[in-house]
């Protein structure tokens, strides 16, 4: 036993360095850890708000009378008609 203890008395102030190093890489790891958590928080808020957005639009449109759905319906079909038209249009002047 006394030959342990003669060993690690030497061996101590390695030891506590290491133990020291050690500790301050574990406190940096959980730094890091909280940064990178902090952050996947944040977009995940950002894309909660998004679909929140979203939802809000739908109930919207659900909840309008139908009525009001069609006229939007028929003002789409409307754009795209003419969106349609403006590229045949193009496409001949090309050729």
């Amino acid at each position: 036993m006394e030959d342990i203890l003669a060993l690690l008395i030497p061996l101590a102030p390695f030891l506590m360095v290491c133990f020291i190093v050690w500790t301050k890489h574990q406190r940096k790891m959980a730094e890091i850890q909280i940064a990178a958590t902090a952050e996947k928080a944040a977009q995940y808020a950002s894309h909660s708000r998004e679909l929140e957005e979203r939802v809000r639009v739908l109930e919207r449109i659900v909840t309008d009378g139908g009525y009001d759905t069609a006229l939007q319906i028929e003002a789409l079909r409307d754009t795209r008609e003419v969106e349609a038209q403006r590229r045949t249009e193009r496409d001949q002047a090309i050729n």
